[in-house]
């Protein structure tokens, strides 16, 4: 009798101490999926601030180039214009100054491939200056093979992009097949560089999806 009670109290004591561990197992779980949850959580904030980052900095450029817009008198056709009749050659860029200068820059490229920045006045056209950029004439000529065959130039690529807003940027994209990208206040888009019609960039359009 004495020996069926010591046994019983043996096998209650071996399953209270299974228990026990069984509790300090589970506890021990427990505690590795909560660091791995905060662990994720962190790095899922770190993204989106990240992400919140580059979507502030895009707005703040979008706010920039409606404020510099907003104040210009020559569009970017006729400011591509008045820079060829100054200085001949193949435009290849115009972008609208936001810093407050009231000017547009266009980036314009002769025959032996030599790169000119030709300033123009955003109130009346004129032109303001023009001086030769040194750094890389193999850019200026990557450009011109780029626009070999092409039946849209960057005025006309302008004046294309207008339709769409008011164009603030205008440049040529050579990275694969070569286009026209035209920024306006209202998003941005892409020029084909021989029927001149005009799609919506697809990172732009994926944004406004978001």
């Amino acid at each position: 009798m004495k020996r069926n009670i010591v046994i019983a109290t043996v096998a209650a004591a071996a399953l209270i101490g299974g228990g026990t561990v069984a509790a300090y197992a589970s506890g021990d779980d427990d505690s590795t999926s909560t660091q791995r949850q905060s662990a994720v959580r962190v790095a899922d904030d770190r993204d989106d601030s990240a992400e919140d980052a580059a979507e502030d900095k895009a707005d703040d450029r979008d706010d920039d180039d409606r404020t510099a817009a907003n104040g210009t008198r020559v569009t970017a056709a006729d400011a591509i214009a008045a820079a060829l009749k100054h200085t001949p050659g193949t435009a290849v860029s115009a972008d609208l100054d936001d810093d407050g200068s009231h000017v547009w820059e266009v980036n314009v490229v002769k025959g032996d491939g030599s790169d000119y920045d030709v300033r123009v006045s955003t109130d009346n056209g004129k032109v303001l200056g023009a001086q030769r950029d040194d750094d890389d004439d193999n850019d200026g000529r990557e450009d011109l093979a780029a626009l070999k065959g092409a039946r849209v130039d960057a005025r006309e690529a302008a004046r294309a992009g207008a339709a769409k807003g008011t164009v603030t940027d205008v440049d040529l994209d050579d990275d694969g097949p070569a286009v026209w990208n035209v920024e306006t206040t209202k998003g941005e888009w892409k020029v084909d560089l021989k029927t001149g019609k005009v799609t919506q960039d697809q990172d732009d359009r994926d944004g406004d999806d978001d």
